[in-house]
């Protein structure tokens, strides 16, 4: 078998992430996973999965709101693959906490992991699109990049911003061959809702979700999706 893209994705370790890789793994001949999070153990389960399903899949444990291990997750990266031609910037963490009571800390480390690590990571492999004129980015926001709430404050801040660096990065980049994408999912079956008392049936399958990331990139060259929103069918969440 040829072989087929280099996908980075962050956040592989669980949910969204997990699921886009275990799905790119299946239906995409010959792909090549860089698989990114913070846990090497539970990255490791994630890639087994995928050889499994016949893909390459190698693991780059990386705290992505690091500058420093950016840039050593990247070269080692591309020591493995030479490029990358699919990131998905999945990364991201949310803690509740109302307006007045949100220190400066829970502000910068929700900034950090939610939009600096998006900033950070596309730095990392954009140059490497922009010389072969080819590549897709999709970047992960949330419905809460899209409509404020009560105790949403740090992580509605960060996700309107990665809304927001999105669009100035496709202006940017359309004319270099690359397409970059934001994606706004809802409430989705993942451990960042253990010990809620939401349940799953009000929720999305990572499944779902990682479905249409695949959809988007299987477009063809001449077509982009700027922006796509995923809701749960028995709720606003």
């Amino acid at each position: 078998m040829p072989a087929g893209p280099v996908i980075v994705i962050t956040g592989a370790s669980q949910g969204i992430g997990a699921g886009i890789a275990r799905l790119f793994a299946a239906e995409i001949p010959g792909a090549r996973l860089a698989l990114v999070a913070r846990t090497p153990r539970t990255l490791g389960t994630v890639a087994a999965a995928c050889r499994r399903l016949g893909a390459v899949a190698e693991t780059f444990p990386c705290d992505v709101a690091a500058a420093d291990a950016v840039a050593a997750m990247a070269a080692a990266v591309h020591a493995r693959f030479r490029r990358v031609d699919v990131l998905v910037n999945n990364a991201g963490r949310f803690v509740a906490a109302p307006f007045a009571d949100l220190t400066v800390e829970q502000f910068d480390h929700l900034v950090a992991a939610n939009l600096r690590s998006v900033f950070l990571v596309a730095k990392a492999f954009t140059p490497g699109m922009i010389r072969r004129r080819r590549g897709d980015i999709f970047n992960m926001s949330s419905i809460a990049g899209l409509a404020a709430y009560p105790g949403g404050a740090g992580y509605c801040a960060a996700k309107f911003g990665v809304s927001g660096l999105t669009q100035v990065m496709r202006a940017e980049l359309k004319h270099h061959g690359i397409r970059v994408s934001c994606v706004y999912p809802g409430a989705t079956v993942s451990p960042s809702w253990d010990g809620s008392d939401v349940p799953a049936q009000r929720m999305m399958p990572a499944e779902d979700v990682a479905r249409a990331f695949l959809a988007l990139y299987r477009m063809s060259r001449r077509t982009v999706v700027e922006e796509i929103v995923l809701r749960p069918q028995l709720g606003d969440l």
